[in-house]
């Protein structure tokens, strides 16, 4: 036992579980001997353990405890069991790391070869958790021109290298496996070093034993992985795919071990040389090789190479242990070339927009028609119809082509046209020129609405021209003041007379259980490829047709909105999101918004038959959702739809088709917001809305041009 020294070959600590009496006595010894230094880290570490966000379930308890006894450090540090001190240690590994990938890569077993930029490696391996088990092979003890790459002290001059590397990882984590063969690698102990590992990496000195552990690696079909400091060499051999492949690339062309060993060092040398890459090694290096013996006792080496060297094999046995693609072969990852080649990064320039275009209006007849019908609301601005006009009608017929995903059924467009037929009707009364108008459905079109141009008027609806050519989406963030409750009757009201039905919460706790599923129905959104590239398709930057489409100004979104903005339209993001069930975060700002309303509000009519005609009842909801929108406006209220993804899905399998993934969640989502909007079972949705109040937004979004008419706003 020794008590002040430690032997020259201690590298693994003494764990002591103060349970049994055998190693409490031995602990009690060593906290009363003044030479040994102790601390106890528990409270801390279950104290870093609590402030984890989404901490992982342990199965161990405080049993797991134990003291560990450093004897070269001659210290005793009390710490919690193995998996709370590897939860906390690696999480910061997320998210480029999961959980279950950290979980597959501490399983490995790994052997290194070699321990000079394999004890870079190996301790890469330990802080990153991506082995079970280190296995260290190095005969030679350190000497101080180690010191300029090898990770050691002088203290440790004199001590067999594979000993300090796996003192070194034990500091890191006692818990760790790591065994060591301090006289290294021949041919009798290869293939016993060899039996059990995952992965061998080779980073020793000797040409010879290189071979040597290639040749085992191939017979026990182990993927090897080497890392040569030169320019960042970094070579990957797949035995574990190909048990045939020749080693080092074929590169000696067939030169076995054994041959190599009856080699003087002028034969090896050519040898050695093609399997370096002489043509491409660094100047320095090439040149060194030349001076070796002469003005030189060996190559250099560089500790921030050797670092790098560490680095590139991690990243490559993270790949094996995950089964990534990575084939046999070698690449460089060349610091030198890359600073050569180091530029500007681009200055992002601020949003320059356009300025307004004049907001001139028809100022009579069927080019006013035209234009305030074009001035419905509808999903991304998407205006799904066609306009025609001649000296007896006005035709608004669904244009398919401008759906979307969530527009199921083209129950959302067929809204849309609804809409846009009232805006017309509006019109042509406050201009003298209503006549009766129609809905048609029909095999040879999907929903078409006919204005015919008469004589007539109609006070009412000629009084809400003026509102109609000012109704405009409101995305601003609310103030949460209550509604009054004359105004929600009146909201009632305006809809009722068209035939629906508008179903609202406002207290406070429902409004944010409406923001919740609402938020959780956007993030499905994001995270289902095609419905993202939809969204991000409907979004309009400086330099783009602002007529169609969502103007980025009406979003109003904060500069750091705008920000994420840049890191949500990328599809490689949601797809890494989506992988790890995340992406919460994406629709934070949404959420909130919402959770600023005054009201959330369904607009509901009386659920029509699954058949063609069904357009035709959404087209009179339209009409609806316009009363509702003027009265709201009226009252000064700001107005903004809300439509979630499962709005227009009257059937489980139509969420199955928009997002396969998500049908389930969509599902569960749909018939928790119908609860608690209580919408009943003969009714069914059209629009939800946020009603509030808010400033008024700065720019109104446009519309696509119709001859004879300007268009703007909405």
């Amino acid at each position: 036992m020794i008590e002040n020294g430690v032997s020259g070959e201690s590298y693994r600590p003494v764990l002591l579980d103060e349970s049994d009496s055998g190693q409490a006595a031995r602990l009690a010894e060593l906290l009363a001997n003044p030479a040994i230094e102790s601390r106890d880290l528990r409270d801390g570490l279950r104290a870093e353990f609590a402030s984890l966000v989404a901490p992982p379930e342990l199965s161990e308890t405080s049993e797991s405890d134990r003291w560990v006894h450093y004897p070269w450090r001659r210290a005793v540090i009390a710490l919690p069991g193995p998996q709370l001190l590897r939860a906390v240690r690696l999480d910061r590994n997320r998210n480029n790391l999961t959980r279950a990938e950290q979980q597959t890569l501490g399983a490995q077993a790994i052997g290194v070869v070699g321990q000079s930029v394999g004890h870079a490696v190996a301790h890469v391996l330990a802080m990153e958790g991506t082995c079970g088990l280190l296995r260290l092979a190095d005969f030679d003890t350190v000497e101080l021109s180690n010191l300029n790459r090898l990770p050691g002290t002088l203290f440790d001059i004199g001590a067999n290298k594979a000993v300090v590397a796996a003192r070194r990882i034990a500091e890191l984590d006692p818990y760790l496996p790591v065994e060591i063969l301090p006289a290294g690698l021949d041919d009798e102990n290869m293939d016993a070093f060899l039996t059990g590992l995952d992965i061998v990496v080779e980073e020793c000195d000797s040409f010879d034993i290189k071979l040597a552990v290639r040749e085992g690696a191939r017979r026990l079909r182990l993927p090897l992985v080497m890392h040569s400091s030169d320019r960042g060499l970094l070579d990957v051999e797949r035995f574990d795919l190909e048990p045939e492949r020749e080693p080092f690339h074929g590169l000696l062309g067939g030169v076995t071990a054994a041959e190599l060993r009856g080699l003087s060092t002028r034969d090896k040398t050519p040898l050695m040389v093609r399997v370096l890459d002489g043509r491409n090694l660094s100047a320095t290096l090439a040149a060194s090789m030349v001076e070796i013996g002469q003005t030189l006792n060996s190559w250099p080496q560089l500790a921030s190479d050797v670092q790098l060297g560490g680095s590139n094999v991690a990243a490559a046995v993270r790949r094996i242990g995950l089964g990534q693609p990575l084939r046999s072969g070698r690449t460089r990852v060349d610091i030198e070339k890359s600073l050569d080649e180091i530029t500007e990064p681009e200055v992002r320039k601020e949003l320059v927009w356009p300025d307004e275009p004049d907001d001139s209006r028809p100022e009579s007849g069927i080019a006013a028609v035209l234009e305030c019908a074009q001035r419905a609301p509808s999903g991304g601005n998407a205006q799904p119809w066609t306009l025609r006009a001649d000296w007896a009608e006005v035709t608004i017929t669904l244009a398919p082509q401008h759906s979307s995903m969530m527009d199921i059924g083209y129950r959302g467009s067929a809204l849309a046209v609804g809409a846009a037929l009232f805006n017309a009707r509006v019109a042509a009364a406050a201009h003298g020129l209503l006549g009766e108008s129609e809905l048609r459905t029909g095999d040879s079109e999907l929903l078409t609405a006919v204005l015919r141009l008469g004589s007539g008027t109609d006070p009412e609806l000629s009084d809400s021209y003026p509102a109609l050519l000012a109704r405009h989406t409101n995305r601003g963030g609310g103030t949460g003041v209550p509604i009054p409750d004359e105004i929600l009757d009146g909201l009632r009201e305006a809809v009722t007379r068209a035939g629906a039905t508008l179903h609202m919460v406002t207290d406070r706790r429902r409004i944010d259980s409406a923001a919740r599923i609402l938020a959780e129905s956007e993030r499905t959104r994001y995270l289902t490829p095609d419905m993202h590239l939809e969204m991000t398709s409907e979004l309009r930057w400086p330099g783009d047709d602002l007529r169609t489409g969502m103007d980025l100004r009406t979003l109003d979104l904060q500069p750091d909105e705008l920000a994420k903005l840049e890191i949500a339209v990328r599809a490689d993001v949601m797809a890494q999101l989506r992988s790890w069930s995340g992406g919460t975060a994406l629709v934070e700002d949404a959420l909130a918004k919402v959770q600023t309303s005054s009201a959330v509000a369904a607009l509901t009519f009386p659920k029509p038959p699954l058949d063609p005609s069904e357009l035709a009842a959404y087209a009179r909801a339209g009409e609806a959702l316009q009363r509702l929108w003027i009265a709201a406006e009226r009252y000064g209220l700001a107005v903004q739809p809300v439509s979630p993804v499962f709005l227009y899905a009257r059937r489980p399998e139509e969420l199955h088709t928009v997002s396969p993934e998500f049908a389930d969640t969509l599902t569960s989502l749909q018939g928790s917001f119908l609860e608690l909007l209580e919408v009943p079972g003969h009714e069914t949705m059209a629009l939800v809305l946020r009603l509030g109040y808010a400033s008024e937004p700065a720019v109104r979004s446009r519309r696509r041009p119709i001859p004879g008419a300007t268009t703007r706003g909405k």
